[in-house]
């Protein structure tokens, strides 16, 4: 099915120079998107995509912000608008991901997940919908987590960012209809975290129901899946391998993340 023509063709992608974020950035370049590449703190990595993205024949344009801090959230879609045009989709996919449990998290740590794992996607869905032309169609796509559907008791203030990312994909797909869709993808083992090595990476991935993570190649064709179902909103689609119908708290947490 063709992605409609009533959505402008140009993707705001955070977090889209490295990982997750890049893959998805040339799968929407490989589908016909000018893209707006966002980064912090991977300037080179957002250059080398940039490059790749111009060399699919589509237009790239780099933009710095720190999404814990909102005056910098807020120039991202129109920076976008005027350097491209108006943004069609929004794949809000960059996210801080740091260990705290029950008895050792801060407001310091609660507030770097909140503010650019919450705060910052819902600021951007909020300025992309008011920009959005009016005969144009969005899509917003968050990217979350399969925990959301399975919740456990580490990573308390990340795993808090990311259900309540999901509670606000549901709701903002009841406040953007019809014009806008907005829905989520639920990554499991997909790449090594920074904590992981190799071996714990595979151990993890081998423990999920499938025996296997996903990929950031099938997290992108699971953005243009989403493009081109127009009945689509609301909704999570988990790449876990099965990762979500298994967690029990017996069962600890035996392989680091």
């Amino acid at each position: 099915m063709p992605i409609s023509d009533s959505i402008p063709r140009v993707a705001l992608v955070t977090g889209g120079a490295r990982r997750l974020g890049r893959a998805s950035a040339l799968a929407l370049a490989g589908a016909g998107f000018d893209i707006a590449i966002h980064h912090r703190d991977s300037l080179e990595d957002a250059k080398a995509t940039q490059q790749a993205v111009e060399a699919l024949g589509r237009r790239a344009v780099l933009l710095h912000a720190d999404l814990a801090v909102e005056a910098q959230v807020a120039r991202l879609v129109p920076d976008a608008t005027a350097a491209l045009g108006p943004v069609g989709v929004l794949l809000n996919n960059a996210s801080t991901f740091e260990r705290d449990e029950w008895q050792d998290a801060t407001r310091e740590s609660w507030d770097q997940h909140i503010e650019p794992n919450l705060r910052a996607p819902f600021v951007l869905m909020q300025a992309m919908a008011l920009a959005l032309p009016a005969q144009a169609e969005g899509v917003v796509i968050n990217m979350l987590d399969q925990r959301v559907w399975s919740l456990t008791p580490h990573f308390v203030s990340y795993t808090v960012s990311k259900a309540a990312l999901w509670a606000l994909t549901q709701s903002m797909a009841l406040a953007l209809a019809p014009r806008i869709r907005v829905n989520g993808i639920g990554p499991g083992p997909a790449m090594p975290s920074v904590r992981q090595s190799p071996e714990h990476f595979a151990q993890q991935c081998a423990s999920v129901p499938l025996a296997h993570g996903t990929s950031a190649e099938e997290v992108a064709e699971a953005v243009l899946s989403i493009l081109r179902l127009p009945a689509m909103t609301g909704q999570m689609i988990a790449l876990d391998g099965g990762q979500h119908l298994q967690w029990s708290p017996s069962q600890g947490q035996s392989v680091p993340e």
